[in-house]
């Protein structure tokens, strides 16, 4: 009489990151997202502030990246919003000499200028609240 012993302890964990890949499709909400922002300066020389505030934010305990390609700004938005990015972080001349951030979302577009630490209460707010993004909850501090 033939047995046959079946285990699928990974395969019922790759099914389950399937069914969250296709429900969401692709666009995780923030905590979720294995990338949660993204820093993107808009020249070279705003490359030390783009550092700067990248490390804040991955002390603050959230998943940020830096991209520090040599491209324009529009074409370095459209790459985070195909990779599905939650936020992506504008960096300048005026962000840099002001301290702030200008926020984007992936669908709502140009939220405006935020502190970082007014950026990080309003991220740890929607991952505790599982859902609500930043313009829901409110940059306290954000500049319209």
């Amino acid at each position: 009489m033939p047995i046959v012993i079946h285990r699928a302890i990974f395969g019922s964990f790759e099914r389950f990151i399937a069914i969250l890949i296709e429900n969401f499709a692709g666009a995780f909400p923030l905590w979720l997202a294995p990338v949660q922002g993204i820093v993107l300066p808009i020249a070279d020389r705003h490359l030390d502030y783009a550092r700067r505030v990248r490390d804040e934010l991955k002390a603050a305990g959230l998943r940020v990246d830096l991209d520090e390609r040599q491209e324009k700004i529009g074409y370095k938005i459209r790459e985070a919003q195909l990779q599905k990015v939650p936020y992506m972080l504008v960096v300048g001349d005026r962000e840099a000499a002001e301290g702030t951030v200008s926020v984007r979302t992936r669908t709502g577009g140009d939220q405006g200028a935020a502190t970082i630490s007014a950026f990080v209460d309003a991220a740890r707010e929607e991952v505790a609240s599982r859902g609500r993004n930043v313009a829901d909850v409110g940059i306290a501090g954000a500049s319209a």
